[in-house]
């Protein structure tokens, strides 16, 4: 399911389409797992008293939450 590019001197690079045909077979629910699971490997290393690493990982639900949100994007439109 490919859409009409709008403006068509700005094209996807091969590397771009490859990535983006490998990630579009991940279901969405593996984002959301994974923020997830840095949220709660977050709070078990605060409970555990190694606060740094504790902020570091809880960082991480961001990330991922936006890597499901644009393979949500990639799925529902596709690519060049």
């Amino acid at each position: 399911m490919t859409s009409m590019n709008p403006n068509p001197e700005h094209t996807e690079g091969p590397v771009a389409k490859a990535i983006e045909e490998q990630t579009a077979k991940l279901p969405s629910d593996i984002f959301l797992w994974a923020s997830l699971a840095s949220m709660g490997a977050s709070l078990t290393l605060k409970l555990l008293k190694k606060d740094h690493v504790a902020l570091f990982v809880g960082q991480w639900a961001a990330p991922f939450l936006l890597l499901g949100l644009y393979n949500k994007l990639v799925k529902l439109e596709g690519h060049d």
